[in-house]
């Protein structure tokens, strides 16, 4: 089995950092630092995204197995896992799947719901974009720009843009595996399972992604979840508010 490609940084004990959708660990870079003051960081790129390997298939029970392959190959125990977005959902389900190897758990603004799929807008300029007929990065910007209207998902979206070979750029996510398996990502945690250690759920004020009414679904799955809100921040709460993020990441993991 192939392994996740990751950055690994400080000493101590493991925390590892799952992004979300389209994006990759370097996204968590700044943040990785910070607490790799404490900890052990292990910044992992999921399947299909950054530099880790490409394949057709993509949902969360394939993630959740890459996850297991990594920590066994780390010889890693009692692993605090922090899964934003998409990294949320699958940490979520690797807690209830492998609850042997968790210690405490970390999720960033999503919640164990089903989502309906919204990102077809973002997969429709990605797929716009034609590398054999462009070949800077500004193009690339103009083309997103023509389809997407919030400068910050241009920019998110700009991160995977590298030269692949001389004069030619790509994109490091596997562009058309996330199209085909899109409808995958908005699955719900399986009914009946549940995790009974610590989990902390951070909700960004100004998103929409975790509300009131998710509140009781949470603790239907995790009997021992704290949610905390922060405000002056939506979705990306570890860039809106790094400092009241780093905040309550680190009491929790240290009460």
């Amino acid at each position: 089995m192939k392994l996740l490609h990751s950055t690994i940084i400080g000493h101590g004990q493991t925390l590892i950092i799952a992004h979300g959708y389209f994006g990759m660990g370097d996204n968590w870079r700044s943040m990785a630092v910070r607490f790799s003051e404490h900890f052990e960081v292990h910044s992992i790129d999921q399947r299909n995204h950054g530099k880790s390997f490409h394949t057709d298939d993509f949902n969360y029970e394939i993630l959740v197995e890459d996850l297991y392959h990594y920590i066994k190959h780390y010889k890693l125990r009692n692993v605090i896992i922090l899964g934003h977005s998409m990294g949320g959902k699958m940490a979520m389900l690797f807690a209830v799947t492998y609850p042997e190897m968790v210690n405490k758990l970390i999720v960033v603004d999503i919640a164990p719901k089903y989502y309906s799929p919204h990102h077809e807008f973002i997969l429709k300029a990605l797929n716009a974009v034609d590398f054999e007929k462009i070949n800077t990065r500004r193009e690339v910007e103009a083309v997103l720009k023509s389809h997407i209207d919030t400068q910050e998902v241009v920019q998110f979206l700009l991160k995977n843009v590298y030269w692949k070979s001389k004069g030619h750029l790509a994109f490091r996510f596997n562009l058309e595996s996330l199209t085909e398996n899109n409808n995958e990502v908005g699955e719900a945690l399986p009914p009946f399972t549940n995790f009974d250690k610590a989990a902390l759920f951070l909700k960004g004020a100004l998103s929409g992604y975790l509300i009131a009414a998710d509140v009781s679904l949470i603790n239907t799955h995790f009997s021992h979840a704290e949610i905390v809100t922060i405000n002056n921040a939506g979705h990306w709460i570890h860039a809106d508010n790094p400092e009241d993020f780093y905040k309550n990441v680190y009491r929790f993991i240290t009460q």
